[in-house]
């Protein structure tokens, strides 16, 4: 899909190139304009994209760090399949951290912030027919970001952006049958309900229930598209006989 992905030129004048670079090669490989499994070449990125090579190799480095890229010696750079163990280990993690900051939020949650996220649910009940399923889930990342400001807890929500792109890909596969958007905003609705209400356990156990979502869906979607997720490793023999 190389040839179908376009990219806006960089603004110089905004951020660092490289920084601009990477954020721009990470979300392209998060809505799957670029695929598990294809192959990049730094020259087309940077022709792409209008700069030299040298921000597109820093990008790619970050990238790999990651775990979205991996670097196969004399043939280039490869966009990684997605790991299902991944997604669910960035799940485990992202869970623990997000159950945290909501019981924090119901409890520190001040009316100006409630409002907040009160309009963020509005505007996903308006946009969840119109938009583009990356624009829907670039506002299911506001509400998560209001939730960790809701708290007082900013860097959670950090923390949570360094960890999430593997979960993101499954989540743009197929949001449609996998975790439809009106349920997406059914259970924020449950979650800003509890910090209302300020219930730390309710808030909680709403997250861990939006949280578990991937997990009926992660089968499916790797059953569906299993071109774009890394083969399951098989048990040897003697290791299921231990």
């Amino acid at each position: 899909m190389m040839n179908d992905l376009t990219l806006k030129k960089i603004d110089l004048e905004r951020e660092p190139i490289a920084r601009q670079v990477t954020r721009a090669l990470r979300q392209a490989i998060v809505s799957m304009q670029l695929l598990p499994g294809e192959m990049l070449s730094e020259q087309e990125l940077a022709r792409r994209f209008g700069v030299s090579r040298s921000p597109v190799r820093e990008a790619l480095i970050k990238l790999s760090e990651a775990g979205l890229v991996r670097v196969l010696p004399q043939r280039g750079t490869q966009v990684v399949k997605i790991s299902r163990a991944g997604v669910e280990d960035a799940r485990f993690i992202r869970e623990a951290v997000e159950c945290a900051v909501v019981r924090e939020a119901a409890l520190k949650a001040t009316p100006v912030m409630i409002s907040e996220l009160s309009a963020s649910l509005t505007r996903q009940r308006r946009a969840q027919r119109s938009l583009s399923t990356e624009d829907f889930l670039a506002l299911d990342e506001e509400f998560h970001r209001l939730l960790a400001e809701t708290a007082g807890r900013p860097s959670a929500w950090r923390m949570v952006e360094d960890i999430k792109p593997q979960m993101d890909r499954v989540r743009f596969l197929d949001m449609t049958k996998a975790v439809p958007r009106h349920a997406v905003i059914a259970q924020h609705a449950v979650i800003v309900d509890a910090i209302k209400s300020r219930d730390p356990a309710a808030a909680e156990a709403a997250m861990r229930h939006h949280m578990s979502e991937i997990l009926r869906s992660l089968p499916e979607l790797a059953g569906q598209h299993p071109d774009l997720f890394e083969p399951e490793a098989v048990m040897s023999p003697e290791v299921l006989s231990a």
